[in-house]
């Protein structure tokens, strides 16, 4: 597969007049049309939705997009579901799949109606004693343990993971909270992680189903519908497929007319929780060259670091870089790219071929918007960037300033450093 960016050399220099780099920068295009092509793949399913995977990129421009094409939102924390709530998604739209949950993230969520996806058994006491009541729709989180694999391929390994019910606690919790009167039942599970392969889901949801025919037989509790949540992945490297969700879909189709249908269980709706598949290939962080260094090794340093993209520092993920006006030239230098943090991992790319750089070249960094800005901090007192939005037309918004040195010593209350330093004057943006 050939990589290209979705932005040119020229339209970097222009955005630049007005927002400096490091920045995310999105392509409302590409979001638009695997949206439009998700909801295609799995139009077969009448109760069929989409929560997108807030952690990934928690944007309420981007969020908002995603709406115009029936998406709703996977919340994992109190903020999240804040962010929900107020970019209008409501009650059943949002979904709440949270671990090692703290008391007040639950009662926000009942609050404002979202559906809770209970991570451990011992929740059902605590949602209870905590809400007073057990609401009528309660999904549970399923760990079957061991390793997931596709044929002898092993994928991931639930067995090691903090996540969700053992099979034999499915069923006890499923039978509790019936005999407290939840009455409609759901089911989810994670089980492998950026899978770019079309057999994840099908395979998945063939054990769910099973799981969920044994459910409704052996505690006769209605299961209204199986959550499939994340786990379809992106091609980060050129070499990989992506996966085809038009295939997926008509594989889950088929497994749920296998398995449900006969069981009397054709009304189930299927769910997901897609991030990364959904804006992770529609997003580049674009940085300047700023420095050479030519030691043991030839250095690339950019304007961003490990604050902005900490996957390669956090997993030694891969991300394709694109030296923007120079696609076509031979990649016949060696290179580390590195930003400017005190820390030896902050590279985000190591040994990596490129043509000849240059300091004042632009780089974009592929495949970032998800997991890219969402994840970043403020070691070194670095400072997060901006995100934009490319619209359809050309043109482009600012759908996130900057941080100024006035956000990072904000929560200092009490103590104005900046004020301080800088007494009557306005930020930088």
């Amino acid at each position: 597969m050939d990589k290209k960016a979705f932005v040119t050399k020229e339209m970097i220099e222009d955005i630049v007049k007005t927002y400096p780099t490091p920045f995310h920068i999105y392509d409302e295009k590409g979001i638009r049309e695997n949206a439009r092509a998700l909801k295609e793949a799995f139009s077969w399913n009448p109760g069929y939705k989409e929560f997108f995977a807030v952690k990934a990129t928690p944007n309420p421009f981007l969020i908002r997009i995603l709406q115009e094409y029936g998406c709703g939102c996977d919340c994992s924390s109190y903020t999240e579901l804040m962010l929900s709530d107020a970019v209008g998604v409501k009650g059943e739209d949002i979904m709440f799949s949270s671990n090692d949950t703290p008391a007040e993230d639950f009662v926000l969520a009942a609050k404002i109606g979202a559906t809770i996806n209970l991570d451990d058994i011992t929740h059902i006491d605590f949602l209870e004693r905590t809400l007073g009541y057990l609401p009528k729709t309660l999904s549970c989180r399923y760990n079957p343990g061991g390793y997931f694999s596709l044929g002898t391929d092993i994928m991931d390994n639930p067995g090691d993971a903090k996540y969700g019910f053992t099979t034999e606690q499915m069923f006890e919790g499923f039978r509790i909270l019936k005999a407290k009167g939840v009455e409609n039942f759901g089911i989810h599970a994670f089980l492998a992680s950026n899978t770019v392969t079309n057999e994840y889901y099908p395979t998945l949801a063939k054990q769910l189903f099973e799981l969920a025919v044994k459910l409704k037989e052996e505690t006769g509790v209605h299961i209204g519908f199986i959550n499939l949540s994340g786990g379809i992945g992106i091609p980060y490297r050129p070499d990989q497929e992506p996966n085809d969700i038009k295939v997926i879909g008509e594989s889950v189709r088929k497994v749920y007319e296998e398995v449900l249908v006969p069981a009397g269980m054709g009304n189930v709706a299927i769910y997901t929780e897609l991030g990364r598949f959904m804006m992770g290939p529609y997003g580049h962080l674009v940085t300047k060259v700023i420095h050479q260094k030519h030691t043991h090794k030839e250095y690339v340093g950019v304007d961003a670091c490990a604050v902005n993209l900490m996957r390669p520092a956090m997993y030694g993920a891969y991300h394709h870089i694109t030296v923007l006006g120079k696609e076509n030239e031979p990649h016949d230098h060696k290179y580390d790219v590195t930003g400017s943090l005190c820390e030896n991992n902050d590279k985000f790319a190591i040994d990596r071929m490129l043509p000849q750089v240059e300091a004042g070249d632009y780089l974009a960094i592929h495949d970032t918007g998800a997991h890219g800005f969402s994840m970043g901090y403020n070691y070194n007192g670095k400072l997060k960037s901006a995100e934009l939005l490319l619209h359809e037309d050309g043109t482009v918004e600012m759908i996130r300033r900057a941080e100024t040195p006035k956000d990072y010593f904000a929560t200092f209350d009490g103590f104005e450093i900046y004020d301080r330093m800088f007494p009557g004057q306005e930020p930088k943006k």
